[in-house]
């Protein structure tokens, strides 16, 4: 302001040097055409003091051969051709196993423990006292290597069987010892038979697998659903060293991707860390959560207070996004051809609104309400009024 201020205080003296204004001296200078052009030049020359960039400040790259950003008007009918473009620069999301049947029941793995009971009617039983019809062999652990020890039968490889494949083959190894017996088999899961929830729900813990698998949805409900306050939960499943993950919503509103869980999943529930900028003549200037699943840009302008009042302009509401430069497409069909794109929305009429209503806002997207026109005009007109009181004064 002090520099816009002194130049106008320089365009005053000139016109009051001219040669005709010794014939005024003893006379109150008055402000004469010449020296308010003087003014407004000055006032060309300087930079105005801004809230906010105007529309045109931002997309000067834009123009010439050599631009390197485009620029594209959102209209309801550009609206469906821009979400044919691939996504804009940002991490992929995880992908999500399909949804199967469930598993027929729990295998045998390594750390699990089995209840073994042995029933045996021979009157002369090599396993059963006199009077006794059964043995039962409790707390025998599955080893490393997915084997059993039971005496007089040495080691019996158990591992990846279900419990029907395993009651079989100890039953026949049974059969071959002692001359008969029917076995029945039931099994305490150990770590490997159990999936974890790690984080993001009322009641984190272990949980084993039971007949028929464990679907996502299922844990989630028996760890007593998200935790208060996560916003747009994300499910995270951590399979093998992959890294698998949908929204929460998602699954509710689609059971059928339902996916069932294998052992040793680990699965966390985290709040939606994708975001856009605010900035400019807006309610609002900072990072902004998504805090839904999809995200317009009319609910985005929405969620930051809209266009503030009378500094900005409803006519010049920009998006700003980088894309990868595999995604550019020289003829602009299938992809942007510049790797920068700067969206232009009108949000003064019913097309505009719509369209907006339409475009989907991406992960780091920047959302600028430039300034209106009107509030540089106003800008002007106070610093030549500044001015005038301050030519007013020279002598």
């Amino acid at each position: 302001m002090s520099g816009a201020v002194g130049r106008v205080r320089q365009g005053w003296r000139l016109a009051l040097r001219l040669p005709d204004l010794p014939r005024l001296r003893g006379q109150r200078r008055a402000a004469s055409p010449l020296a308010i052009l003087f003014c407004l030049l000055a006032l060309a020359a300087c930079d105005l003091p801004r809230t906010a960039p105007a529309q045109g400040t931002v997309l000067r790259d834009s123009r010439g051969e050599a631009r390197d950003v485009m620029v594209v008007p959102v209209t309801r009918g550009s609206a469906g051709h821009i979400a044919q473009w691939p996504a804009g620069l940002v991490d992929a999301p995880p992908v999500w196993p399909p949804a199967g049947p469930g598993a027929p029941g729990p295998v045998i793995r390594p750390g699990d423990r089995l209840d073994i009971a042995v029933w045996d009617n021979e009157p002369n039983s090599l396993l059963t006292a006199e009077g006794q019809k059964v043995v039962d062999i409790g707390g025998v652990s599955v080893n490393a290597e997915g084997s059993v020890f039971l005496p007089y039968l040495e080691e019996i490889d158990l591992g990846g069987l279900s419990l029907k494949t395993a009651r079989e083959r100890l039953q026949s190894r049974m059969a071959a010892a002692f001359g008969a017996g029917q076995v029945q088999l039931d099994i305490a899961p150990g770590r490997g038979n159990m999936v974890d929830v790690v984080g993001g729900v009322v009641r984190a813990g272990s949980h084993p697998l039971p007949d028929g698998g464990l679907t996502a949805l299922n844990l989630i409900a028996l760890s007593g659903g998200p935790a208060p306050g996560l916003a747009n939960p994300q499910l995270r499943v951590l399979r093998g060293g992959q890294r698998y993950g949908i929204a929460l919503a998602r699954l509710y509103d689609a059971p059928g991707l339902d996916a069932t869980l294998r052992a040793g999943d680990r699965v966390v529930l985290e709040e939606d860390s994708r975001h856009f900028i605010a900035l400019g003549a807006s309610g609002q200037q900072d990072l902004i959560p998504f805090g839904r699943e999809r995200l317009s840009a009319l609910e985005a302008v929405s969620m930051i207070g809209g266009v503030e009042g009378a500094r900005g302009s409803p006519r010049g509401v920009l998006i700003l996004r980088a894309y990868p430069e595999s995604a550019v497409d020289p003829s602009g069909v299938r992809g942007p051809d510049r790797a920068h794109v700067v969206f232009t929305l009108d949000l003064s009429g019913t097309d505009g609104l719509f369209a907006a209503r339409g475009l989907a806002i991406q992960p780091g997207d920047l959302l600028m309400v430039t300034e209106s026109p009107a509030n540089s005009l106003r800008a002007v007109l106070a610093l030549v009024a500044q001015g005038l009181g301050v030519a007013g004064r020279l002598d």
